[in-house]
């Protein structure tokens, strides 16, 4: 229940006196609980199952997460991308990224070739096999966005992101202080 609804409530009942200092209590006692809310852990359990969706969606292409979301960030990205630019677009380390590259490389849907600029760096590119299934994937991926967000305005859309670039913008400047 929102803060909002409680101050509803307190209005309809027409409370006062000793009812509305108890009432009062209640929804500052409220509204502490709700900024101690676990919002991290709603935050990564809505990705998980957004993500959970998708994959189960996508079964019949016989991808894993990893490979559909590996295709889908590569996409994202300006031609001829590097390893380093899409491991730091998907949120892992470049280790970890390399084993499933070499596995989208096995099935033929990448090239990894090395940066004529910097030896050290490989850069990545879509085949033509890969495009039927990129397109399956961002179909799915769009589709399933549309579904999940139905009802929903764009103006409840833009004040979420608006919320989750602060949250993302606080979250970088403690993780850059000393």
């Amino acid at each position: 229940m929102s803060i909002y609804i409680c101050h509803l409530f307190i209005h309809l009942l027409g409370c006062n006196g000793v009812q509305d200092v108890r009432l009062t209590s209640l929804i500052i006692n409220y509204k502490e609980k709700a900024l101690e809310s676990p919002l991290g852990s709603d935050l990564t359990r809505l990705v998980r199952v957004w993500r959970a969706l998708i994959d189960h969606r996508l079964k019949p292409l016989e991808l894993t997460q990893t490979h559909w979301i590996t295709l889908h960030k590569i996409c994202q990205l300006p031609p001829e991308r590097s390893q380093i630019q899409l491991a730091k677009a998907i949120g892992i380390e470049q280790p970890s990224l390399v084993r499933t590259l070499d596995q989208l490389e096995e099935k033929g849907f990448i090239t990894r070739h090395i940066c004529a600029n910097d030896r050290r760096a490989k850069r990545i590119k879509l085949t033509a096999l890969a495009e039927p299934i990129i397109k399956a994937v961002n179909n799915v991926i769009d589709s399933t966005r549309n579904e999940i967000l139905n009802g929903i305005s764009q103006e409840e859309i833009k004040i979420l992101s608006s919320l989750i670039a602060k949250l993302e913008k606080n979250i970088l400047e403690l993780h850059n202080k000393p």
